[in-house]
């Protein structure tokens, strides 16, 4: 048995941190020198590095105050690469002050190494995100 958690605990223990706004847990499913690609949004610049994505997860909780995610129809498929798994996925997302619910699809593409994400595009739908909360 491997001491490592599986490609699927690590993405369900992404999917659930980011829910629960745990800025604490969330770098720490990450490799120190992980990378992170957005390819939609704009510009998709690349975070490289625990610390980016921290300040990542951080800046964008922090300016998402009282909004609730949760996460739905979760997918995740393994691929002949034991180290890669695809995860489809929507946000529910709930903006109370506006009495707003909106969907946000995405597809998530894992390289998990060790138990830690090492690299990740990550296809969320950003112009939804935006239009949602403004």
């Amino acid at each position: 048995m491997s001491e490592f958690a599986s490609p699927r605990a690590v993405v369900r223990r992404l999917i659930e941190a980011v829910t629960a706004r745990r800025v604490d847990a969330l770098p720490d499913l990450y490799a120190e020198d992980a990378v992170v690609v957005h390819p939609f949004a704009m510009p998709p610049v690349p975070l490289e590095g625990r610390e980016a994505l921290r300040e990542h997860f951080t800046r964008n909780f922090a300016r998402m105050e009282g909004v609730e995610f949760t996460a739905r129809n979760v997918v995740i498929h393994e691929t002949a690469d034991p180290e890669v798994v695809i995860t489809e996925f929507d946000y529910e997302v709930r903006v109370p002050k506006k009495d707003r619910v909106f969907v946000v699809p995405n597809i998530f593409v894992l390289r998990i190494r060790r138990g830690r994400i090492v690299e990740s595009r990550d296809y969320a739908h950003h112009r939804a995100f935006e239009e949602g909360l403004a």
